[in-house]
């Protein structure tokens, strides 16, 4: 095949250009000329060079600002938040837990240590054979007085722990109207002082005599024997006993006139003749409403616990019946009421 003159494209057709960069498919693929960059570099054009490529000017930086005092710390993204309150309410409800269990332990640390104390008391009275007693403790006389005590007391030994703050509450009942007792014979003495009758100091002079003792035996010591030993029948003679005794207690608050109480009533009689005395016997007044107050609030609480634990009247004539039959006195009177009866019906005709 023969080449062309000018060393063209000896493929080309005649009416095809003998330059092969001048082919559509070539240009059509070929860069914009406004770009300065030796992609559209193309020695085989003459033209002009296109404007050198200058990089844009740098912005200018702000100025420089104060720095914080504090400044603040962001939390990257993969960093959690602290937020406290479940570790601090989980700290809490350990503690209060742990508070309780400890409060706990130390109630059953105390009744174990009593139980272990009464334990050894039962031992050691076994070790006796049974012979030993314990000895009287009330009323607390000094060694060299000629009367010794009469009763044993002792509430934490005795009485079971649930009842203990009870009966403690009525020790210091029995003792507030002992108290109240004695001062109104204070009250009725000075009354009797600015008055002519004496016949509430008389009176006086009786209650504290006959109320002091008789209120312990007759009521204080069947309440204590009642939680002691549970006794259906001392807890009957209480609540007797106690009544009647409670009327006393508001009787001698209201204070009626020649009864031997330094009462309202009498305490506002001798606010007329004189004021110093009429001072004193509202003291006592005072002092015994609020124990009547107590007295009735504690005779609904006794009852309470009475009726939880179990006792029944029937149970009380039980226990009469048989404290009754078991006493050897009684036993003898009547074992010699039998043997009288017997001789007697074999020397009838």
């Amino acid at each position: 095949m023969a080449q062309s003159r000018d060393g063209g494209n000896p493929f080309a057709e005649p009416s095809e250009l003998d330059n092969p960069f001048q082919d559509p498919a070539v240009i059509q693929h070929r860069p914009s000329p406004q770009y300065a960059t030796l992609d559209v570099y193309n020695p085989f054009e003459t033209r002009e060079p296109s404007a050198t490529y200058e990089p844009p000017a740098p912005a200018p930086l702000p100025p420089p600002s104060a720095p914080p005092s504090q400044p603040s710390r962001k939390l990257s993204p993969t960093e959690p938040k602290n937020y406290g309150s479940y570790n601090t309410q989980a700290s809490a409800a350990a503690a209060a837990a742990t508070a309780e269990l400890l409060k706990k332990q130390e109630e059953l640390n105390r009744k174990a240590e009593e139980l272990d104390r009464r334990e050894r008391e039962l031992q050691h009275a076994a070790a006796l054979g049974g012979t030993a007693t314990r000895q009287n403790n009330w009323p607390p006389l000094p060694s060299f007085c000629p009367v010794q005590p009469c009763f044993f007391q002792d509430i934490s030994m005795e009485i079971p722990q649930e009842f203990q703050k009870t009966v403690s509450t009525m020790y210091y009942l029995w003792m507030c109207s002992t108290v109240a007792l004695l001062l109104n014979f204070l009250a009725c003495l000075a009354s009797f002082c600015v008055e002519t009758s004496g016949s509430d100091f008389g009176l006086s002079i009786i209650w504290v005599i006959l109320f002091t003792p008789c209120s312990f035996v007759c009521w204080y010591r069947p309440m204590y024997k009642a939680f002691r030993s549970d006794s259906s029948f001392n807890f009957f003679v209480f609540f007797f006993i106690f009544f009647v005794q409670d009327v006393v207690f508001v009787l001698q608050a209201i204070g009626i006139r020649g009864w031997g109480f330094s009462g309202w009533i009498s305490a506002l009689v001798v606010l007329k003749i004189n004021k110093a005395v009429a001072v004193l016997m509202l003291l006592v007044a005072l002092l015994f409403t609020g124990v009547a107050v107590l007295g009735i609030v504690m005779l609904k609480r006794i009852h309470s616990l009475y009726r939880r634990t179990g006792a029944s009247f029937q149970k009380a004539q039980q226990e009469f019946a048989a404290g009754v039959f078991s006493n050897p006195a009684v036993r003898t009177a009547a074992a010699n009421a039998a043997a009288g009866a017997a001789e007697n019906a074999f020397r009838a005709p």
